[in-house]
């Protein structure tokens, strides 16, 4: 038994406050997100049911706009430009570039109206004179809650009905548009609903949020000629989130200081391995095909992701062929993506099976076939998927285009019917490890890094389900809400701590660490994770249509998310003695 290093430990040597501080930081951490989740149904930008000139009649309606995000998705053009900021960089962010020749139209049309002058002919003072103007008339919001109308000036009339035009020759050739294939919106009433849905955006980022002094996505992007600078809370923010980074730092690196035994420890422990390298089982060695392939995903995501980029040098061509016609950047950067996720994926999946087994010390019956049937599950997912996103980019599937194509948000591009199939597999992974890890949870010594084990494994399934929470006609806001939700705490947190379980089960069983010091570490690892992390998540929602309360929290949270990453160069120096 190893030795009780901590006040207050319990039978198993390790105080039971590091359970309960992993719990507290969790409860405390979900309830705070959860919140901000719920706030960003009641703070996202309204859509309005009609938008209409002074005079009454209707430029667009709502219907228009949520048709257009179906188009902006269905030719996942998130995987070529942005959306307040979210997105691609091949192509432009598409809010920013609506607000901006929007307000470039506002300032040649007042000066030509004021001044019979265009803009660029008039004076310093008359210039300025203009620009307010500009400034005074994006900012107004003129949106009517009652009647769910929105009111647009002349001046912003004429410009939706200008930026039409632009925005079919800006997708007309490969090389405007970021590699797109030539003319991908073909017919002309989708080029306007996707239109209406730019000038939506535009406007939730330019308009002043009642009662505030800031527009809906706090004056992002920033456009000077439109009215949009920082605003004080960003400033402030900032500030105070170093403040919160540096004293996270002091507080922790004490604490390494103070307390010897955090960390993993070094030097010989006199501990017997449990698995020994080149002793595999069946289902063990059934695992080395999800290797191989998770290398050559990681070798096709690669060459994937240097053909996208080899856009910006050559645009439009590849080394004189024509390659972005057949696969243009937008589904290069796709495949990059979703190659990233599928090969990090795998080798978590064969990884855990692998550890589940020696954690267990037994092969359950007919573990070896459970192991092939998911490995080729997995691989129709993958290929299957890939192939869809081609074949829905090119409209193949029709009005199914988000269930077998392409659904269009980034990260979460692969169909729907792809992602159930997914879950699927993650839940018999889960299942496996169950069975595999389950005699373990009756050994004192090995239960309660085994429990740790299963629950980091079991959350990589369950928080991939707001994948499911939303569709293509949801609001823009409410989306980015629940897909960061998955980018954030599926990859970015709960990824990284199956991976601190992972790293601690393989030094443990290999004799390298005590049971103690590995249980210890992963409580600490989790502390350290969750309690910067789950409200850091925020910090993606600063301007995609979030209240002031989301970039307090998120900011102060997401800057100490450093804290863990710091600490790492400490891990490293153990990994050597080790």
């Amino acid at each position: 038994m190893d030795r009780p290093e901590t006040p207050g430990a319990g039978p198993e040597g390790l105080s039971p406050w590091w359970r309960r501080t992993v719990l507290l930081v969790a409860i405390a951490g979900f309830g705070i997100l959860s919140f901000i989740a719920g706030r960003a149904y009641i703070d996202a930008p309204p859509i309005p049911e009609r938008v209409v000139d002074r005079s009454g009649g209707t430029i667009f309606t709502g219907e228009d706009i949520l048709e257009g995000q179906k188009v902006f998705l269905k030719h996942a053009l998130m995987e070529n430009g942005t959306i307040w900021g979210h997105g691609a960089y091949l192509g432009p962010d598409f809010s920013a570039l609506y607000l901006h020749d929007l307000a470039v139209d506002a300032a040649d049309s007042i000066a030509r109206k004021r001044h019979g002058q265009d803009m660029a002919d008039l004076g310093g003072a008359e210039q300025e004179g203009v620009r307010a103007r500009v400034r005074e008339m994006l900012k107004e919001n003129r949106y009517e809650p009652g009647t769910k109308t929105l009111v647009l000036e002349g001046e912003e009339v004429d410009s939706f009905r200008k930026q039409v035009d632009r925005w079919a020759e800006h997708f007309s050739t490969p090389s405007r548009s970021g590699g797109l294939m030539t003319d991908p919106i073909r017919d002309p009433q989708e080029m306007r609903e996707l239109t209406a849905f730019f000038a939506w955006t535009a406007w939730a980022a330019v308009a002043n949020r009642p009662g505030m002094d800031h527009s809906y996505t706090n004056n992002f992007p920033y456009d000077p000629l439109a009215g949009n600078h920082p605003t004080s809370e960003a400033v402030l923010w900032s500030a105070l989130s170093l403040i919160a980074l540096l004293g996270g730092l002091a507080v922790v690196l004490f604490s390494f200081g103070r307390f010897n035994y955090l960390g993993w420890r070094h030097g010989a422990q006199n501990i017997r391995p449990a698995m020994v390298p080149g002793d595999a089982t069946e289902s063990q060695r059934a695992l080395v095909k999800y290797f191989v392939i998770v290398s050559l995903l990681f070798l096709a995501q690669v060459l994937v992701g240097a053909a996208a980029a080899h856009n910006r040098a050559e645009p439009g061509t590849f080394f004189g062929f024509n390659l972005y016609e057949l696969l243009p950047t937008n589904i290069l950067r796709t495949w990059h993506l979703q190659l990233a996720i599928f090969w990090i994926a795998t080798s978590y999946v064969a990884g855990g099976m692998l550890l589940g087994t020696a954690l267990g010390e037994r092969e359950p019956r007919g573990q070896k076939s459970w192991v092939h049937l998911l490995f080729w599950a997995l691989v129709a997912v993958a290929g299957g998927s890939l192939l869809g996103e081609l074949l829905g980019i090119n409209q193949v599937f029709g009005s199914l285009w988000s269930w077998f194509g392409h659904q269009g948000w980034e990260y979460l591009d692969l169909g729907r019917a792809w992602q159930v199939a997914m879950v699927a597999g993650l839940v018999l992974w889960s299942v496996l490890l169950i069975r595999t890890v389950s005699p373990a949870l009756k050994d004192p010594e090995r239960r309660e890094i085994s429990w740790l084990f299963l629950i980091a494994a079991l959350a990589i399934p369950f928080f991939y389900l707001p994948a499911f929470f939303f569709s293509s006609t949801t609001v823009y806001s409410v989306v980015d809400n629940w897909r960061f939700w998955i980018i954030h705490l599926w990859v970015e947190g709960f990824f990284e701590l199956f991976v601190t379980t992972m790293v601690a089960v393989t030094f443990y069983r290999l004799g390298l660490v005590a049971r103690i010091t590995a249980t210890r570490v992963v409580y600490l690892d989790a502390i350290l994770f969750l309690g910067s992390g789950i409200v850091g998540t925020g910090h993606h929602w600063y301007w995609t249509g979030q209240g002031g309360l989301n970039m307090a929290l998120s900011s102060l949270f997401s800057a100490m998310e450093v804290v863990p990453l710091t600490l790492l160069t400490l891990d490293a120096w153990d990994f050597v003695r080790l």
